[in-house]
């Protein structure tokens, strides 16, 4: 049942994401996010309605899964997208830090809120609060304004299909080497790492000799974490060049999820502060990227190139899931850590070490001028 849900929640976001992108670029960002949260609320109410008269079924839930991840496959790249159209570029990196301080936030509250919330209600009232939250996120795009992205003459001259769309943000991202290097170096991350806090409570068990009570203290410690990160980076804006901003943070974390790894048996605190330590970089790391991204990516392919990132990101982590039990069971839990600690480690360092990577807002101005240069150019010869 479990593997199904996954699956739900994964396959929209690997196999959608990329044409999902080609029409946020297409189509109204704004209209994007209002049909995506309103499509969600629908369906949790569909599901709803049926809890409420006796005939929900495990396939219902499946079909929400689905369809709350298709929602999720449009509303990402069009949030951050938009996000460039409204936010000066010096602060992007700020505004991403408050984001990731929020998500840090849902992600320590939650878990208890929901828990009380299964403890006094039906399943029905737990999602009918649901809708309520997705109609909130619609209701500030009803009442604002979001620009649209300028886009080139000859773009707007000779209107491409989907699929070509498409395949054009592939294209573009994979000339652009920096940007290829930093996805293969972000789904790595996500191969190893994922997998391994997934093993999580049986580190706790197994390792740390600790509990539920141990391993709740732990998720604490590493959601404070978070929050503050988000914070920090949100206050400070991370330094001038945003992506060294990111790669430190990324060598830091290498460094605590490898010290995971090297944890003696039943040392609790050592673990409870890499994982604080974890928690509290993650989001710099997070934020300085897609800040990244968002002041180098043209912005009318800002949809179609955030999508491909989080497919590629996001397909890799099946893969490390299938691989991270039976290597855990043969050669120990510690072991997977170690692994991604290293991996992270190795990333951090190749992008520093990378022209590439670390001219990356610079590249992506020159691509975009020579793919304006060319299509201007095809546009003349046509007329």
């Amino acid at each position: 049942v479990l593997s199904v849900a996954a699956m739900m929640a994964y396959v929209p976001m690997v196999f959608l994401s990329p044409f999902a992108g080609a029409l946020v670029d297409r189509w109204s960002r704004r209209s994007v996010m209002i049909v995506a949260d309103s499509g969600i609320a629908l369906a949790t109410a569909v599901l709803v309605l049926l809890f409420a008269t006796g005939h929900a079924q495990i396939h219902f839930i499946y079909g929400l899964m689905f369809l709350r991840a298709v929602g999720g496959a449009f509303h990402w790249p069009a949030m951050q997208a938009s996000t460039t159209l409204m936010v000066p570029e010096k602060h992007l990196s700020r505004v991403a830090g408050l984001n990731q301080s929020l998500h840090g936030m849902a992600m320590l509250f939650s878990p208890l809120a929901g828990a009380l919330l299964i403890e006094v209600l039906p399943i029905q009232g737990v999602l009918a609060i649901d809708i309520g939250t997705a109609l909130m996120a619609v209701l500030p795009l009803l009442l604002i304004r979001i620009p649209e992205p300028q886009k080139t003459r000859s773009a707007d001259q000779k209107r491409s299909s989907v699929i070509q769309e498409m395949v054009q943000g592939m294209a573009f991202a994979v000339r652009w080497r920096g940007m290829l290097l930093l996805i293969v170096g972000l789904a790595l991350m996500n191969f190893v790492v994922n997998p391994a806090f997934s093993l999580m409570p049986l580190y706790v068990t197994r390792v740390l000799n600790g509990e539920v009570l141990q391993y709740g203290v732990l998720q604490m410690l590493f959601g404070i974490g978070f929050v503050l990160g988000g914070l920090l980076l949100s206050v400070w804006g991370g330094f001038k060049k945003r992506i060294l901003t990111a790669l430190l943070a990324v060598a830091i974390m290498g460094g605590a999820i490898a010290a995971m790894g090297l944890t003696p048996q039943g040392w609790i605190f050592l673990a409870g502060g890499a994982l604080f330590l974890t928690g509290l970089m993650e989001p710099i790391a997070n934020g300085s990227f897609m800040a990244t991204l968002q002041a180098a990516v043209p912005k009318d392919m800002q949809g179609r190139v955030f999508s491909l990132l989080g497919s590629a990101t996001q397909a890799a982590v099946p893969f490390g899931l299938a691989l991270a039990g039976p290597l855990s069971d043969r050669f120990g839990i510690r072991l997977w850590f170690l692994i991604g600690g290293i991996a992270y480690l190795v990333v951090a360092s190749a992008g520093l070490f990378s022209r590439s990577v670390m001219t990356l807002e610079a590249e992506g101005d020159r691509l975009c001028s020579e793919e304006n240069a060319q299509l201007t150019t095809e546009s003349v010869v046509e007329e």
